[in-house]
Parts: structure tokens; sequence; C-alpha cells
């Protein structure tokens, strides 16, 4: 029980942990509002606006810099973890994604010739599609509105001191 206190009382951890929930239900109600349907999988899922890793990140490094000091190495890492993690959104799982819509689209052009047994260009047995993940990455937008919410969080969470 004391363990559970303690993590209750790590400031630092509830604004990276508020951000993180705050930019992931702003993404549902985007794309709620984009595509005029209710998709519940933005509520966990990756992608999207704004970006909820770099607003846990975020929130993580401007709440540390506040209860702890721009001095400290506690202060030091979470910086350094921050610049990977919005690296990482805006390269390489931007880049991942890019790759999972071409590989869904020529493995699907694969997988309908394969079952075009008799070469009329009509699949002759059933074809299960292939769909990898696509929405992973973000744009600089997205990563830009996370870093803002994140940085947000930082600075007003909490307002009231916790005891």
């Amino acid at each position: 029980m004391a363990t559970i206190q303690q993590l209750l009382q790590n400031r630092a951890l509830i604004a990276a942990l508020l951000a993180w929930l705050f930019a992931q239900v702003i993404k549902t109600i985007i794309q709620s509002l984009l595509t005029k349907k209710i998709q519940l999988e933005r509520l966990w899922g990756a992608g999207g606006m704004p970006s909820a890793h770099s607003a846990m990140v975020c929130a993580l490094a401007v709440a540390t810099a506040r209860f702890h000091g721009l001095q400290t190495p506690i202060f030091a890492i979470t910086l350094i973890l921050a610049f990977i993690v919005v690296y990482d959104a805006m390269g390489v799982r931007r880049e991942t994604g890019r790759h999972a819509k071409l590989l869904n689209v020529y493995l699907n052009e694969i997988e309908q010739e394969k079952a075009d047994v008799d070469g009329d260009g009509v699949a002759d047995r059933d074809i299960t599609p292939i769909t990898l993940k696509e929405l992973i990455g973000h744009t600089p937008l997205e990563v830009l509105g996370g870093v803002i919410l994140g940085v947000i969080v930082g600075l007003i969470f909490p307002i009231v001191p916790l005891q």
C-alpha cells in the first residue's frame, strides 16, 4: 500500500500520465469529428493529433524541471528522453507507417495474383486481405501539438502541491 501511495505522490509521473491521457482523449475527439464516427481504438492507438508520446515525455521533462531543478541529472535524463521520443515519432515511426502503407498495397496485389490460378484476372479462391498497421508515427504538426500539450500540463500540474 505504501508503494501505491508513493507512486500517487510522484508529481512528475502523474503529470506525464495526465498528458498522455489528455492527448489520447483529444485525439479521439478530433478523429471522431473528422470521420463522423467514434473510433474508441484512438484512446490507446498510436499516431494522430496530438502525439501522446510527445505530450507524455514533454510533461515529464517540464514537471521534473519544476520539482527537481534544471541542474539535476534526473532532468537531463528526462530531457534527452524527450528529444529521442520526439525525433523517433517524426522519423522512424513515421517512416514505418509509410512502409506499411506500401507493403499493404504490394502484398495484397501478390495475394490477388496467387489466388488467380487460371490467369483470367479474377481470384479463384478467397483472399484474406493483409492489413499492416499504417497509423504509427506522426507529422511534425502532430508532434508539435503533443509537445505544446505536454509543456502546458507539465507547467500547470499540480496547481496545488500534493500533500
